[in-house]
């Protein structure tokens, strides 16, 4: 609980941020933007997390859109990580967890282990720190789009998010090569050793 008191003021009530569903990788990048903005001193403690796999099979329980005990399988999801001295903290804008809610409850509720996954379904997890996400990601949202151009789900109403270099690069995020994009890419055991503090 301390944790959760700790980190929370940094970021704006659950029902406060900017958030638009199946959108994760810009809601993220959105709290990137407002610890930047409003409390710049602390934004290096903060990173985004990608997760995914080789399958774009991942499962998370305790999601908003997934059965009461199961989880939802996505193809990719993104967190947010506030790491401040040996206490670190997680921020799901889709979770129905506490926000911010303690990595080790994190891990215990939402991301469990592999060892009882079949290999399809593990999951690796892309660590880039906020300044750098901020920096460097570019989404047109054409990920988001069917065949026939329209879209699979509504839009963000703020326009895409680009830099100078790149107008679309969220494949290099999703990827989970360690040739491949920014940060660095972990496993789920050796995530939880390096941030877990367990």
């Amino acid at each position: 609980m301390e944790l959760a008191a700790a980190s929370c003021h940094f970021l704006p009530a659950h029902s406060d941020c900017v958030y638009t569903s199946c959108y994760c990788e810009e809601n993220v990048w959105k709290l990137c933007e407002h610890i930047k903005d409003h409390h710049l001193q602390v934004l290096e403690e903060f990173s985004a997390v990608f997760i995914s796999n080789l399958n774009k099979m991942i499962p998370i329980w305790k999601q908003k859109n997934g059965p009461a005990d199961g989880p939802v399988v996505w193809d990719y999801h993104v967190l947010l990580l506030h790491v401040s001295g040996d206490q670190s903290s997680i921020y799901d804008l889709d979770s129905v967890l506490p926000f911010p809610c303690s990595l080790a409850e994190y891990i215990h509720e939402a991301l469990r282990t592999d060892f009882e996954l079949k290999p399809q379904y593990h999951r690796c997890l892309r660590v880039i720190r906020a300044d750098e996400f901020l920096r460097t990601f570019a989404s047109d949202r054409s990920h988001m789009k069917n065949s026939w151009g329209g879209w699979t789900r509504p839009p963000p109403n703020y326009p895409c998010i680009r830099t100078a270099d790149a107008a679309m690069n969220l494949n290099s995020f999703i990827s989970m090569s360690h040739e491949d994009g920014w940060g660095t890419v972990y496993t789920l055991s050796d995530f939880s050793e390096a941030f877990g503090h367990v």
